[in-house]
């Protein structure tokens, strides 16, 4: 039989677990590196963008194509660049020059709102690309867009040395760590134990105190412990000779008394005999009893393991049942937040009304007035007069119809985004204080319709990642919900909501003056389809969507608080996306 060194398997062992983790190591500081180091580009073409998106976005707005392509070839001569992209408002190539990243084409539109990151892994390239927005007169306009483009080869040229460093130094590491341990396992293990063994092969049956081992080294160690062992063993073997001996010497009286006891046992087990029999019969009776018994029992089991059919299709029956209720009430949660999508475009369709009659109705009245100025024209009766009160009456007409359009275009657009949102799962950056304004604009037609307000404490630079739909679904359901329910008997309500950022979290308390609930009500707040107005039209799903947006969609907590005739308040908190 082949004999396997312990040491050697030892060795290989640790050797193999540090082999693993040396390569995970370096592996990981290698992938660490390059992610750093593709940072840092990041960042340098953050810096490029602040610095050219000036003269870039002038010599677009100002048609200067030259002057384009001439800051597009200095760009490109940066070895950390290599391809940039210049298009204008419609998306048409102005500059391009070096590597192109084809992406698309919902993408692209998107570029013209907001700033992307871009990153191919087929091509090995990735980038910023950016919208170039001129400002004139406190207006802003999207003129055009700028993608600059690095490449994997850039950073593998930044990181190069240090990725020999990091495998010369655990090539170096490993192969002194293998000197060491093999000549540690020789000395410390290897070499005691072959002692050990030689030893143990002089053992000898007949003096076995001739054969106990010796002390080999003045230190305590397993081997030590193994010496110890074998000498007490050596000593066991030796008391276990003498009781040997004594025990034949007994073991040969034992016998004699043995045949005088086989006489007396045969004796009994005649008499044992005959008993035995009587009992036999009693037996086969109690046999045929329980033969009668078993077929009871069969037939008890055949009527459980029907029963048990049953229950298995009942439960899988149930099982099914539970998963369509399940796929009902996802609909029906669906149904919901587009229902109140649906009543809020009725009520922002009903208030835009206003403002756009009032438009028609000025400039009805501005053609009018156009109309007699032309007719005392041609009838040469035109007068100071006439036309002080002509521009007069004008200049009014044209501000009441700025004004009006102005209120109708702010409607539109707090609508359109948080429409947009709401049927948009997409993350993105909002500054949290504005988006509140757009959200309580949005839900102004509902709010104009009573005497309740609104009240938002929040600091205007407070800015985080997240699903701003979630958002908007939230405050929204809140605020009608205390409309409906917490101010059914108050004529003037007051909705408080206080933000704050603590630890990359934001934090939402919001709280109205209105009725409150009981502790009966609070604890199956946000049960599904619990509602006190079910007679009125109510789901009861409002705050279980809240629940569900900020536990699943925000990642978040939310609990709730009240007491009657005390309001109810909702803490809420959840991370900002960039961060989680």
């Amino acid at each position: 039989m082949k004999i396997t060194s312990i040491s050697r398997k030892l060795l290989s062992k640790v050797l193999s677990v540090y082999f693993i983790l040396t390569f995970s190591v370096t592996g990981i500081q290698i992938i660490a590196e390059y992610f750093n180091t593709k940072s840092h580009i990041n960042s340098e073409l953050l810096t490029l963008q602040k610095t050219i998106s000036g003269s870039l976005t002038r010599a677009v707005w100002e048609l200067n194509t030259q002057q384009a392509v001439d800051i597009s070839e200095g760009l490109i001569a940066i070895p950390m660049i290599k391809g940039i992209t210049v298009t204008d408002e419609a998306n048409n190539v102005i500059t391009q020059l070096g590597e192109v990243l084809t992406f698309p084409s919902q993408a692209s539109e998107e570029m013209y709102n907001e700033h992307q990151s871009i990153s191919s892994l087929s091509e090995g390239l990735f980038g910023h690309s950016f919208p170039l927005i001129f400002e004139f007169s406190g207006r802003t306009t999207t003129v055009g867009t700028v993608t600059l483009l690095s490449s994997n080869d850039v950073i593998f040229a930044r990181i190069e040395v240090g990725i020999y460093f990091l495998i010369g130094n655990a090539i170096v590491k490993t192969a002194f760590l293998i000197f060491l341990f093999s000549l540690a396992f020789t000395k410390l293990l290897t070499e005691p134990l072959q002692e050990l063994t030689d030893q143990m092969k002089q053992l000898d049956l007949h003096d076995p105190e001739a054969s106990k081992f010796h002390n080999m080294n003045n230190e305590r160690n397993e081997l030590n412990v193994l010496e110890d062992a074998y000498n007490n063993l050596i000593d066991e073997l030796i008391e276990f000779k003498d009781k040997l001996a004594l025990s034949q010497r007994e073991t040969s009286l034992a016998n004699d008394k043995l045949d005088e006891q086989n006489l007396l046992l045969e004796q009994e087990v005649a008499r044992k005999t005959s008993t035995l029999s009587s009992t036999l019969l009693r037996m086969e009776v109690q046999q045929k009893d329980m033969l009668a018994q078993q077929h009871q029992l069969e037939a008890e089991n055949n009527r459980r393991r029907k029963t048990e059919s049953t229950l298995i299709t009942t439960n899988k029956d149930l099982k099914s049942s539970i998963i369509e209720l399940s796929k009902a009430q996802d609909r029906l949660l669906e149904a919901e937040k587009m229902s109140s999508l649906g009543a809020l475009s009725a009520e922002i369709s009903h208030e835009i009304n206003t403002p756009i009659g009032i438009s028609i109705t000025s400039t009805s009245y501005l053609s009018d007035i156009i109309h007699k100025l032309q007719q005392d024209i041609n009838a040469q009766q035109l007068s100071k007069r006439t036309i002080d009160s002509f521009i007069d009456n004008a200049q009014h007409s044209v501000e009441l119809l700025l004004s009006n359009l102005q209120r109708a275009a702010e409607l539109i657009a707090s609508f359109k985004q948080v429409a947009v949102d709401q049927t948009n799962d997409k993350i993105r950056l909002i500054n949290v204080a504005k988006y509140l304004d757009e959200i309580i604009r949005s839900i102004h037609p509902k709010l104009k319709k009573t005497d309740h307000s609104v009240k938002i404490n929040c600091d205007p630079h407070i800015e985080i990642y997240t699903h701003p739909g979630a958002i908007a679904q939230i405050i929204i359901n809140l605020i009608i919900n205390s409309i409906a329910h917490a101010f059914a008997n108050i004529n003037r309500g007051e909705m408080t909501i206080d933000i704050a950022l603590d630890q990359q979290r934001l934090v939402i308390l919001y709280r109205d003056n209105g009725v409150g609930v009981n502790e009966e009500q609070l604890e199956k707040l946000f049960d599904p389809f619990y509602t006190t107005k079910a007679s009125k039209g109510g789901t009861g799903l409002g705050t279980h969507i809240i629940k569900n947006l900020i536990e699943d969609t925000l990642n978040g907590s939310i609990e709730a608080y009240s007491k009657e005739s005390e309001g109810l308040s909702y803490h809420m908190s959840f991370p900002d996306m960039r961060y989680s």
